[in-house]
């Protein structure tokens, strides 16, 4: 392991929860309901619930007139749900695994997992404080990692391949953090990804300082422009802060390879494009009333190619003109590059003339 990679982990390390690093454990089991489960969980965690979304609101309903019932009921569901996990999935493991458990505070649910893994065989951990004490160490570490690193920042017109680029450079051997991706979200009206919910802010937060505690201090790290919200995921302030600090490579790209790039990342707008400009409505206020009226005729008319353009043209461009004026100034000029296509060899060659900016 290198050195700097040793010092981001004695930036944050599970170590400061008195629990070893996440892969180190054969499993690591989150024993909350799975409504909690989905709004966040620790990296790799499996979802083995002590009791289930109705589970635990009877026993919590049970509990405010009843307490000795309901710890009835709360063992007899869990002694069932635990049960039917030992044949086929706690079975594969040996004694010579180690699992880690943890449930909202590292109570009842956690000790009832730990204490049938133990009489097993196995060793287990039991995270201190649970989850929310992890959620506490993901907060600290977000407002303390992201200023041991130093990142290069891409900005460019929407369509213009920053999000290409960004793999681009992956396949090369750069760190690269792809913000969108973790957030499942392009990051503007049209940004949705279909199919893919947004995760939550929670979870957000746990997969992003996940992807900062693996890269090197001592490389840059690679990073699109990005305003404070992608879609409805808030950025940590650090990691805001970090960004607008770094210098800056702006892409500019051709229309042409702009509009062919909308049709590949968006064909559910390019097969309909009528519902596209429905989720443009909000912006009449900003490109007026005869602009819009515009863009529905383009759509009707199911005339892609030339909607995609007046869209990036008269709202998309001037806005991130403004934003990029706003948050880097001058620097965003003081490097640029043209990528001429978005893809074969020449693209290729384009992200190395990047990278060396």
């Amino acid at each position: 392991m290198s050195s700097s990679v040793e010092t981001v982990g004695a930036l944050v390390h599970p170590h400061q929860l008195e629990v070893q690093e996440w892969s180190s454990y054969a499993l690591v089991i989150d024993a909350r309901s799975p409504r909690e489960y989905e709004d966040d969980h620790v990296p790799g965690a499996v979802n083995l619930p002590v009791v289930d979304n109705d589970e635990y609101a009877e026993v919590g309903t049970t509990h405010r007139t009843d307490q000795h019932a309901a710890y009835l009921i709360g063992v007899e569901y869990s002694l069932r749900n635990i049960a039917a996990q030992i044949k086929p999935l706690i079975s594969r493991y040996t004694p010579k695994d180690r699992f880690l458990v943890y449930c909202f505070r590292g109570g009842k649910r956690s000790r009832l997992w730990a204490d049938n893994l133990r009489t097993i065989g196995f060793e287990v951990d039991v995270l201190p404080g649970g989850w929310k004490n992890y959620r506490r160490w993901v907060r600290a570490g977000l407002e303390r990692l992201p200023r041991a690193f130093s990142f290069r920042v891409l900005c460019g017109p929407t369509g213009c391949g920053k999000t290409r680029v960004l793999q681009e450079l992956s396949r090369q051997g750069h760190q690269v953090l792809d913000l969108e991706a973790l957030a499942c979200h392009r990051g503007s009206l049209l940004g949705d990804l279909p199919g893919r919910p947004q995760p939550t802010q929670k979870l957000f937060d746990s997969v992003l300082l996940d992807a900062l505690r693996h890269f090197d201090t001592e490389r840059p790290i690679w990073v699109e422009a990005e305003s404070k919200k992608i879609g409805e995921i808030q950025l940590p302030e650090a990691l805001y802060d970090a960004m607008h600090g770094a210098p800056v490579v702006s892409i500019s790209t051709p229309m042409a390879e702009r509009v062919r790039l909308w049709r590949e990342d968006y064909p559910h707008f390019a097969a309909d494009p009528i519902a596209m400009v429905g989720k443009l409505e909000p912006l009449k206020p900003l490109v007026g009333a005869e602009t819009l009226t515009r863009w529905r005729s383009l759509a009707a008319a199911a005339r892609v190619d030339e909607l995609f353009e007046d869209v990036m043209t008269r709202h998309y461009d001037p806005c991130y003109a403004r934003s990029t004026r706003r948050n880097y100034g001058a620097s965003a000029q003081e490097r640029s590059v043209e990528v001429v296509s978005l893809a074969g060899e020449g693209f290729a060659v384009a992200v190395q003339s990047i990278a060396r900016s």
